[in-house]
């Protein structure tokens, strides 16, 4: 099975710019994505990353196993086209150089999901059917493996939902995985608070919040993310 981390490389959370410089959301999209890949990794699989702008592996300072595990493609296509030439059947799956035959699976992991572990993109490998979903908190796809020629993806939307329908016109079979951690993608500034509640003390991504000032406190009644004491 190939394993394709899709990544913006240019202009990155854009979402997140109420709370973080356009330098910050660059380097906290650079974290996660190292996150990613470390996940993938330790999964046992070598990722593709497809940026879409050239990415130096080198400056995410991976782990030499990671490093040397991951290959890194440019495809400046919007995201629906550029998956789509890389699943199973798709004959440009050559053509972009990536690895493996056309008819084999791909899993397609985004590179936004700070909390995803080995153990979590396992549960996402492991059912034996045509697609398998791991869907985020409003609807969106955040994680999928494909084996059936037929199925082609649309981000659009409410993707899941989208992916459900495909799916059933295709007449693939469909599981959907039920996983926190690959539910979580950082889109949002009260998404940080995530990442900082359950990333584990080794990730990147916590890591980098915290050198940016962030850390928790409680308002209302609900523990949130603040910075630099802006509560006080």
């Amino acid at each position: 099975m190939r394993v394709v981390v899709p990544f913006a490389a240019e202009t990155p959370k854009t979402r997140l710019e109420p709370v973080l410089t356009a330098a910050e959301r660059s380097a906290l999209a650079r974290a996660m994505l190292a996150d990613v890949l470390r996940a993938v990794v330790e999964a046992g699989y070598e990722p593709t990353v497809v940026s879409t702008a050239p990415l130096e592996l080198s400056a995410l300072e991976l782990p030499g196993e990671i490093e040397t595990s991951t290959s890194v493609t440019v495809d400046d296509r919007p995201l629906t086209e550029a998956v789509n030439a890389r699943l199973p059947g798709e004959s440009e799956n050559d053509a972009n150089g990536d690895d493996g035959e056309g008819g084999e699976a791909v899993a397609v992991v985004m590179a936004d999901l700070a909390l995803a572990t080995p153990t979590a993109l396992e549960e996402l490998f492991a059912p034996d059917t045509d697609v398998a979903i791991a869907p985020g908190r409003a609807g969106g796809t955040n994680a999928l493996v494909v084996r059936d020629p037929a199925f082609r993806v649309d981000y659009h939307g409410a993707s899941y939902l989208d992916h459900r329908e495909i799916a059933r016109e295709a007449g693939a079979t469909l599981e959907t995985v039920d996983s926190f951690r690959l539910a979580t993608d950082v889109d949002e500034p009260e998404d940080l608070v995530e990442v900082l509640v359950h990333g584990h003390e080794t990730d990147r991504a916590p890591s980098r919040l915290r050198e940016f000032g962030f850390e928790l406190a409680e308002r209302e009644g609900r523990v949130v993310a603040v910075r630099d004491g802006e509560l006080e």
